[in-house]
């Protein structure tokens, strides 16, 4: 028994570790760091000063994964779960595309739950939409009240709709106990819409000169967009575990970078460059890195199956701990397989942070940043982020931990 508890303690200790080595850590830092370097001279005096902050917290989004259920989702997206590429199933509007993978039930007077909306909405001819019980109401009337009545409630636990709401939405009263709607997107991932989300936010930012929310912001966004440019944050089969490859993601993600990104990388990248729809810059993104998907899992399972098994994985010593990862044979062989693969992704994710920067300053209008020098630069710890940091160290993530 004694034995047997030594092997749990140990299988434990190497699976926890394994949890918090990802591109997010070695990566995310790298990245973030890198992307000051490309910043016009009216930036990179504000940011070189803080760059030790937009480096360390380049991790916070993958931190708060372990005290929000809905930060995990921010990350990545199945796209894949509703089309085939380009994904043109899949609405780039954030509005449109919750409100067409949002179910709305009823509860009738009997009891009994009754759906109205929802499964992907029935479309008459694009300019109408047909409810279950057969009332065809005008698409726009539909959104109107979607915006009005569900989408103010996103982060709220349960969403309820007035009974009024609905009954003004299809003319007609339906006899009902209650009405209420069923999130059936966010689950497979929002990252292209968080994305715009965020770069608004830090266009905000910047026109109020709010120093510590540009860092904040800045830190952040690199983050997200960091992951959109990783492969298996955009499919349902996220860490191959629908094709018996299971730690594929750390292993592109963290494994590689750590072992070739310090040495044998080229992280000058060019100049920050405006971004003119961010809309379409960040789905092109995720539709670039999906792109990628095939290569990804079809050269890993190819030489799992030629490559001898005894030298596929190895134990080593992180920390004190021992860990199981790919043997650096193992990974050197992936790596040249890939052929620039995961270097070309850090490139252009290093591009893309600085290009997020640049132009939330200037649509902010290219406040004077020198001013802000002589501010306060670096964010103050808050209550918020200590209990993100104490969820984190307490190591229970909430939502789909992606990186395994």
């Amino acid at each position: 028994m004694k034995i047997k508890c030594i092997f749990i303690l140990l299988f434990t200790l190497i699976i926890s570790t394994s949890f918090h080595y990802k591109w997010g850590f070695y990566g995310h830092r790298r990245i973030n760091r890198m992307a000051v370097f490309t910043l016009p001279p009216e930036m990179i005096g504000f940011y070189k000063k803080n760059i030790e902050y937009l480096t360390e917290h380049s991790v916070d989004p993958d931190k708060r994964r372990y005290a929000t259920k809905h930060e995990a989702p921010r990350h990545y997206i199945d796209i894949d779960r509703y089309d085939v590429y380009p994904f043109n199933k899949v609405p780039r509007d954030w509005t449109d595309a919750l409100m067409r993978y949002t179910d709305i039930y009823m509860i009738n007077l009997e009891g009994d739950t009754v759906q109205l909306f929802g499964n992907e909405m029935i479309e008459t001819d694009g300019q109408f939409v047909r409810s279950r019980s057969g009332a065809v109401v005008e698409q726009r009337a539909y959104r109107n009240f979607f915006t009005q009545n569900i989408l103010k409630q996103y982060y709220e636990e349960e969403w309820f709709i007035a009974k009024d709401s609905l009954t003004y939405l299809v003319g007609y009263d339906i006899p009902c106990q209650s009405v209420f709607a069923v999130d059936r997107f966010s689950e497979h991932g929002i990252l292209p819409y968080h994305l715009l989300i965020m770069q608004r936010n830090l266009t905000e930012a910047f026109r109020q000169k709010n120093t510590a929310r540009i860092l904040r912001l800045s830190a952040e966004m690199g983050h997200y967009i960091g992951d959109a440019h990783v492969p298996l944050h955009t499919t349902e089969n996220y860490n191959g575990q629908l094709s018996n490859q299971l730690g594929i993601h750390a292993f592109w993600e963290s494994r590689l970078p750590e072992l070739y990104a310090g040495n044998e990388y080229d992280f000058f990248v060019g100049k920050a460059e405006y971004i003119e729809n961010p809309k379409d810059y960040f789905w092109n993104i995720v539709l670039e890195s999906h792109q990628l998907l095939d290569s990804v899992l079809l050269i890993e399972k190819d030489l799992s199956k030629t490559f001898p098994p005894d030298n596929q994985y190895c134990y080593e010593e992180r920390l004190g701990l021992t860990i199981r990862t790919q043997c650096e044979d193992y990974a050197a062989a992936y790596h040249n397989r890939l052929n620039g693969m995961v270097e070309q992704r850090m490139r252009d994710a290093i591009h893309a942070v600085a290009n997020s920067w640049y132009t939330a300053w200037v649509d902010a209008g290219q406040p004077n940043l020198k001013a802000l020098l002589s501010n306060p630069s670096v964010p103050v710890a808050d209550a918020e982020e200590a209990e993100i940091e104490s969820a984190y160290q307490k190591g229970s993530s909430k939502g789909r931990d992606h990186g395994q």
